[in-house]
């Protein structure tokens, strides 16, 4: 029966008529897999002898911090690792076993890059631990429950991804430590480390984190088959409608009305929901880099960027894809893509203004350091967010919007396809602020930075001309690929 629906995926990919962009895709991908890969290996064989050298005990070491780079790994898992998706609705009513199906779409995950990744430190690591002298069994038993945490981050991400409760949770718990330990509040390495160091010297303790794992499969396997009916966990949840005039858009035209149906588009559905949260916490990005003088001076733009860009980010990375489940019949009527286009770009461009203004509280930090937030919203609304609207036009991942809370659904705001589609938009303020830097100061930078943005918001009626050209020609594959699940 696996293999039947190992088949049935193989058939899914290939059939797909996004196959020559998605099989380009993972080819970059699997470039990206084999660097990140040797990275880790040298990580691993270097990382005793370099503490040795800073006269640090490695393992002990290693143990203190461990919390944070299983934390670390958790939150990137909830923004970048795909949750397997089976078109399950079909299988329901063929001779598939229930558990058979939920035994699969679990175990693709224990294959993920995000899981046997970290064998690539982990095992190097032991391995120069065993060669320089320290217990083979301890060695052992400290590197099972190392894997027992990283599968139990595994099966974390998945629950954590459809229990909106326990997702919130762990991100506020996740942030107070950060923070905790940023600011020297409270250490949490004080607890951790011991814990990570009793896998090596006690015997038997390895077995917490196994159990663990165990349990929490079990849990999540009874999650998922729970809600595996046609009648329950699969079907959309209907809410009472309600509805909203926004008359005071009316007049601006068919602007206006676009703005109406992407406004309210936000307001209901959580995935969209979500970009406004993630906008939220996109604000408190620069608390990692301004007033950190660990960090390079050029990263502070990059910062600015990110701070006043939350919401183009999040939004502006998935138009049209937003509109997918009406996008055949928006298509058949006659809306003009200029008026579609425009209005996508003023509501990134009102999320920016308001994100900007939010941020005034770094002016704590002094007036310079708002400065770079502000040349960063201003390019972001000159040049990055023509950016996000043009790479709209190849990214045809339809959103299944009635789908955030289905058994197996995908509701994340960020993919790694649309991670390697933003790096454009972060390059190219590092590299005029660092012309900037390189040839005067500070000011420099920014003005380059800001310079650019303007000159992108002047041109605006070109580059709309380019974006408009490009959506007509990608109309049809785009339809196309709306018939499809992602």
């Amino acid at each position: 029966m696996i293999k039947k629906f190992i088949y049935l995926e193989w058939k899914a990919f290939t059939r797909s008529a996004s196959f020559g962009a998605n099989l380009a895709m993972k080819i970059l991908i699997g470039f990206l897999m084999a660097y990140f890969s040797l990275i880790f290996i040298g990580m691993g064989v270097g990382a005793f002898y370099i503490l040795k050298k800073m006269n640090l005990e490695p393992l002990l070491t290693i143990n203190k911090f461990l919390i944070y780079y299983f934390l670390f790994d958790l939150v990137v898992r909830l923004l970048m690792q795909a949750i397997p998706v089976l078109n399950i609705k079909p299988l329901l009513v063929l001779p598939f076993k229930r558990p058979t199906i939920v035994h699969f779409s679990l175990g693709k995950t224990a294959i993920s890059f995000f899981n046997w990744a970290h064998a690539l430190f982990f095992v190097p690591f032991s391995v120069v631990l065993i060669i320089e002298g320290y217990d083979v069994v301890g060695i052992l038993f400290w590197l099972t429950a190392a894997f027992s945490i990283v599968y139990i981050n595994n099966f974390l991400n998945i629950i954590l991804n459809n229990i909106e409760k326990l997702f919130v949770v762990f991100l506020v718990i996740a942030l107070a430590l950060g923070a905790a330990q940023y600011y020297k509040l409270f250490d949490i390495t004080t607890f951790s480390g011991p814990v990570f160091q009793g896998f090596y010297e006690t015997k038997g303790l390895f077995l917490i984190p196994f159990l663990v794992l165990i349990g929490l499969y079990f849990f999540t396997f009874r999650y998922f088959q729970n809600n595996l009916f046609l009648d329950a966990g699969l079907s959309k949840k209907e809410d009472i409608a309600t509805t909203e005039n926004l008359v005071w858009l009316n007049q601006f035209g068919t602007l206006g009305t676009f703005l109406k149906n992407d406004i309210k588009l936000i307001k209901r559905n959580k995935r969209s929901k979500t970009t406004i949260f993630m906008s939220i916490l996109f604000l408190f990005y620069g608390l990692i880099f301004f007033g950190n003088s660990q960090q390079p001076e050029i990263m502070h733009i990059f910062a600015g960027i990110f701070v006043s860009g939350g919401f183009l980010f999040v939004f502006g990375q998935f138009v049209p894809s937003w509109d997918s489940s009406y996008y055949q019949l928006m298509m058949t009527q006659n809306i003009p893509y200029r008026g579609y286009i425009t209005s996508k770009w003023w509501l990134i461009v009102i999320a920016t203004f308001i994100s900007t203004i939010l941020a005034s509280f770094y002016l704590f930090y002094g007036l310079e350091i708002y400065l770079t937030i502000v040349a960063g919203a201003i390019y972001n609304i000159g040049v990055n967010s023509h950016l996000v609207l043009l790479g709209g036009a190849f990214t045809k991942t339809p959103i299944d919007l009635s789908n955030a809370s289905g058994a197996f659904g995908d509701k994340k705001a960020f993919n790694i396809s649309a991670m390697l589609l933003t790096l454009p938009k972060l390059l190219l303020p590092l590299l005029f602020y660092w012309i900037g830097l390189h040839f005067g100061d500070k000011i420099l930078g920014l003005a380059l930075v800001a310079g650019a943005g303007v000159l992108g918001f002047v041109f605006r009626d070109t580059v709309f001309s380019v974006i408009e050209k490009r959506y007509k020609i990608e109309k049809y594959s785009t339809i196309s690929a709306y018939k499809q699940k992602s």
